[in-house]
């Protein structure tokens, strides 16, 4: 089959997440059609997540290219850069307050950019409730999509923004994620101005983090006067069933927690005993270094599924980078699979580098911070 030109071709993104969505507003200002399909039942189907800083130099270049910087910035918080580095004893070593106009990486929740970016889209672009069981055809084309439920779809280019786990990758590459040996649980904090004052003013604007080497607490202000804390430690995959516990089991969970931080500052153990409601684990989970593939005319992969590293603030900074670098090369090709060459040509060494930088990045969660390292 002849690779068709974008603008005539069905192109089909799988995951309506920052790098998905941005990729299918960009090609809609291209005037190039684009479907998106994402397994959630409707838009408010699960929490999005807690906040992200979008930096000026790949994310935010990416909302520039879809139009919508100036919206993001009426609804970041640039105060959200507020750093501060404290030693387990609670002692600030470091303490970083944004400049008057610094708007290098402002903070925006997940949940904010994901409306943001919703609703700059063509009504009824995005199909939800449609979960990817794998894709079928030949590689140039057509694709067949199937989804759970038995619904089919056949599309000329399949784009693969489905995260660490995803449905389009197989089509490429036989990598799996491998779990670093690290994980984090989130824990949640509400009303915190009213509700958990010490905690507020602790953390001030932006982050507050700790760590000894082995153990770190990372707690992060949301908007609406909610904190997340990650609570990270190497420990095993199954390390709730060994030890008998259950996530659910919020005291048995705790009192596990407060006994690996035993000796930590009363101040930080608030990051681990005042939470509202049950915690969350989140084992961390990356992609092989580097992550590279056979070029495909009809498949391609961005972000997380294309290379999931630990979350060092570069995650949807590069899968936005990502998706506008492949909206722009297929607006700017006579064919999707001059477009898929053009786009992996950049992409693919970009994140091998990145990923290389960041292997050890759990280590970096961990390590034991020095005063003025801001």
């Amino acid at each position: 089959m002849t690779s068709p030109a974008p603008a005539a071709a069905r192109i089909s993104v799988i995951g309506a997440g920052p790098g998905g969505l941005t990729c299918a507003r960009i090609l809609q200002r291209h005037g190039i059609p684009v479907t998106v399909y994402d397994r959630d039942p409707h838009p408010a189907a699960r929490d999005q997540g807690g906040s992200l800083d979008l930096h000026a130099d790949d994310g935010q270049l990416a909302l520039r290219e879809a139009g919508l910087l100036d919206d993001f910035l009426a609804l970041a918080r640039p105060e959200g850069q507020e750093m501060r580095l404290l030693a387990p004893s609670g002692r600030l070593l470091d303490h970083h307050l944004p400049a008057e106009g610094e708007l290098f990486k402002p903070e925006i929740d997940r949940g904010g950019l994901r409306e943001l970016l919703l609703g700059s889209l063509e009504p009824g672009t995005v199909r939800w409730g449609h979960a990817l069981d794998g894709i079928a055809g030949p590689d140039d084309g057509p694709r067949q999509l199937r989804f759970a439920g038995g619904t089919t779809v056949e599309t000329d280019l399949v784009i693969g923004a489905d995260g660490a786990f995803s449905r389009v990758r197989p089509a490429v590459s036989p990598a799996v994620p491998h779990y670093t040996g690290a994980g984090f649980v989130e824990a949640r904090f509400d009303d915190v101005d009213a509700a958990h004052p010490e905690l507020a003013a602790l953390v001030g604007q932006g982050g507050a983090t700790a760590a000894d080497g082995d153990r770190a607490l990372f707690a992060q202000r949301n908007s609406g006067d909610h904190i997340r804390v990650y609570i990270v430690q190497r420990r095993p995959l199954d390390w709730i069933a060994a030890a008998g516990l259950d996530i659910g089991d919020t005291a048995a969970i705790r009192a596990s927690l407060l006994d690996a931080y035993a000796g930590w500052s009363p101040s930080l153990l608030r990051m681990i005993t005042d939470n509202d409601g049950p915690y969350v684990d989140r084992p961390l989970f990356a992609l092989p270094v580097p992550h590279t593939w056979t070029r495909s005319a009809t498949v391609t992969l961005l972000g997380d599924a294309a290379h999931l590293m630990p979350p060092l603030g570069v995650g949807v900074n590069l899968a936005m980078l990502d998706a506008c670098e492949l909206a722009l090369a297929l607006a700017g090709s006579a064919t999707v699979a001059d477009a898929i060459g053009t786009y992996e040509k950049t992409m693919l060494p970009r994140s091998a580098d990145t990923a290389r930088r960041l292997e050890h990045g759990v280590e970096a969660l961990l390590e034991e911070h020095t005063e003025g390292e801001l």
